[in-house]
């Protein structure tokens, strides 16, 4: 979400639509984009919610673009679950070093998984956007599902000795965290995966 900071203070909030992208794909040793399976989305849509005219012709300029696109008339709800969902995989499968399912294999697996994904859900409802039922039982299935080879592309990332989206994908959320409400508050799952993240990026000098 910092992103639209930036783009808003550049070009103003109303020039900016939001928008999302699906697609599972990383780069090969010799800097190449390999596309993992056939999956590939864009979703957009005015932050406001609604669809207007220019977001019915973005819509229609990309009919044909070899990819599905989406106009959607709550976007940023969609942005939100799109970062609650990638942000719980990316930290528990960097922290651990291992696919969803080989996760939930180990013991208490499973259970520091959710952990995350509760840890992850509640930042976004505290911003005013809790992830609806739906999204949350589509989740939990594909994140738990015995011997799933899902990972983030943050790890493979990590795999490669390459730069992560540490900062952007857990350390912003940790931000939108609200403050404890009393006492000394303890580390979180969440907490943990970002040191592990960091001390990553410190290693390789960066």
């Amino acid at each position: 979400m910092a992103h639209l900071d930036a783009l808003d203070a550049r070009f103003s909030r109303q020039a900016v639509l939001g928008g999302k992208c699906v697609i599972s794909s990383t780069l090969d040793d010799a800097g190449t984009v390999l596309h993992m399976n056939p999956m590939h989305s864009m979703t957009f849509g005015e932050r406001d919610g609604g669809l207007s005219p220019r977001v019915e012709a973005v819509r229609a300029q990309l009919a044909d673009a070899g990819f599905e696109a989406v106009a959607s008339a709550q976007i940023v709800q969609d942005m939100w679950e799109k970062w609650v969902f990638l942000a719980t995989l990316a930290a528990s499968t960097c922290l651990m070093r291992a696919s969803a399912g080989t996760i939930v294999a180990a013991p208490q697996g499973q259970a520091l998984l959710l952990q995350m994904f509760d840890e992850c859900i509640a930042i976004a409802a505290s911003q005013g956007h809790p992830p609806a039922p739906t999204f949350v039982a589509q989740a939990r299935t594909m994140m738990t599902t015995p011997g799933s080879p899902i990972k983030a592309s943050m790890l493979r990332d990590i795999e490669r000795q390459s730069r992560t989206e540490a900062d952007h994908v857990i350390g912003d959320l940790l931000r939108r965290r609200p403050a404890s409400s009393g006492g000394a508050q303890r580390l979180s799952a969440l907490d943990i995966a970002y040191a592990h993240l960091k001390a990553y990026e410190a290693s390789r000098g960066g």
